[in-house]
């Protein structure tokens, strides 16, 4: 079969269908990924629904592998075809369909990204939350279930879904939930294809939840000691009950990378970085709570950011952390281990992941989410080298075995891809054959996204 005559009869026009050059090896790769490279066979860009429909017909008769893209800024390996077949860029499926600021509700294409949409809902005092760090698409995000930043006040991906049209792996068209903010209507189906890593379809449109603008937003950075005493005080400050938005947390080897990279003089030591937002009143209030318990635990200082540009500059550092520290390491990737332990865990297994990287001789980095017990541990390997990434999935598999055994996740916001398949089935080995049925009833010919969650 000649693939590229084919989907050119699929979708007819220039530059639909690439089978050639630097599109085809962008498409074949991550960003942030140390996973081996594989580029597609073709690169497609639908701009509807009913291309999409088209392009995974052909691909169900034909056998072909299709693996969705948004961005690329997946880390497992979620948008690399380790099968070839066709790279689905839903990059051109970019329109705002619809804006409801009563109703707090957005509707969009997958190809929006997130800072394209906030700057669309400005003029109506509106936001949505769910910042996961680069200005990733929407459909990406859902198919992720990604996180970030916000995810401690206001939740991940699959909290802000309300509604989802998919054309599945055969082609039909599929739409699960609505405008409504509940519903106890049947199979929460919605909630299954948020953080289905593409396995299952191809998202169109997605409905989303939006928020009001806070009236205050404060930012601040507070230094400690050791990287225990900075989880001792995330841990406190979400006990306390305070409405606070970030709680970030980053290590000493972290604020080195990023005052290399963004050219800042932050201290060198573990710091949080807080955000609070809400009324004056409130904010007053949690940031006092915030500094005594951070005085409690050892804090060196405690300094803000109350104008807009200071916070962007703060959340920018934060945000391009991975990058800085990417930065440091000429020649080498980055392995991140990303997991979920349950709060009151966090001090012990923050401490776990420094000595576990420091036992292996390892130069690594930590950061993460901590206000709901994220955590990353990021480690540069030589992808090239055997024993250097034979390390480097030692320390992954025991960050990932601390936090199992405390009843934790492998992963609270990177998903599975083909990097964490193996820690799915210690996790979840129970859930994986009903997971495989419910694959193979979505994608009757197996073409989404093969050798991701499930491996072979």
């Amino acid at each position: 079969m000649d693939l590229s005559a084919e989907l050119r009869e699929v979708l007819p026009g220039e530059g639909r269908v690439v089978t050639a050059g630097e599109e085809l090896e962008g498409h074949g790769g991550g960003v942030f990924t140390y996973h081996d490279p594989r580029v597609p066979d073709a690169v497609v860009y639908p701009e509807s629904r009913e291309e999409v429909v088209e392009v995974l017909r052909f691909a169900s008769e034909n056998g072909v592998p299709v693996v969705p893209f948004g961005q690329g800024s997946s880390l497992e390996a979620h948008t690399i075809p380790v099968r070839g077949g066709i790279s689905l860029d839903t990059g051109r499926m970019n329109r705002i369909l619809e804006i409801r600021p009563d109703d707090f509700i957005a509707i969009v294409e997958p190809g929006v990204t997130h800072e394209q949409l906030n700057a669309a809902l400005k003029e109506y005092g509106l936001l949505f939350p769910v910042d996961p760090g680069w200005d990733a698409s929407l459909g990406g995000m859902a198919g992720t279930n990604a996180s970030g930043t916000n995810a401690v006040r206001y939740g991940v991906m699959k909290d802000q879904v309300l509604g989802l049209e998919v054309v599945l792996g055969d082609g039909s068209v599929m739409r699960t939930g609505g405008l409504a903010m509940k519903s106890s209507a049947g199979y929460n189906l919605t909630g299954l294809f948020v953080g289905s890593e593409g396995t299952l379809g191809v998202f169109t449109e997605l409905t989303l939840r939006l928020y009001p603008i806070p009236e205050k937003v404060l930012a601040a950075r507070a230094v400690f000691p050791d990287i225990e005493a900075a989880g001792r005080a995330a841990v406190a400050m979400i006990r306390s009950g305070m409405r606070i938005g970030r709680v970030e947390l980053v290590d000493a080897r972290t604020i080195e990378a990023v005052n290399a990279y963004k050219d800042t003089s932050y201290a060198v030591a573990p710091t949080l970085f807080l955000e609070f937002s809400g009324s004056e009143p409130a904010v007053e209030r949690d940031v006092e709570v915030a500094r005594t318990i951070s005085g409690s635990e050892g804090c060196e200082s405690f300094d803000f950011e109350e104008d807009e540009a200071g916070r962007e500059k703060l959340w920018e550092a934060r945000h391009e952390a991975g990058l800085a520290i990417q930065n440091i390491y000429p020649g080498k990737r980055p392995m991140t281990t990303d997991v979920c332990v349950p709060i009151s865990e966090l001090p012990d297994a923050l401490r776990h992941a420094r000595e576990t990287i420091a036992s292996r001789g390892l130069d690594g980095a930590i950061l993460g989410h901590v206000g709901d017990g994220n955590y990353h541990a990021v480690f540069p390997v030589d992808p090239n080298d055997a024993e250097d990434l034979a390390t480097a999935e030692a320390v992954n598999e025991e960050i990932v075995d601390y936090a199992l055994a405390l009843g934790g996740t492998c992963t609270g916001e990177h998903g599975i891809g083909s990097g964490k398949i193996g820690h799915l089935e210690r996790e979840h080995g129970d859930s994986l054959p009903f997971m495989r049925r419910i694959k193979k009833l979505a994608d009757p010919s197996g073409i989404m996204n093969p050798g991701k969650i499930f491996g072979d």
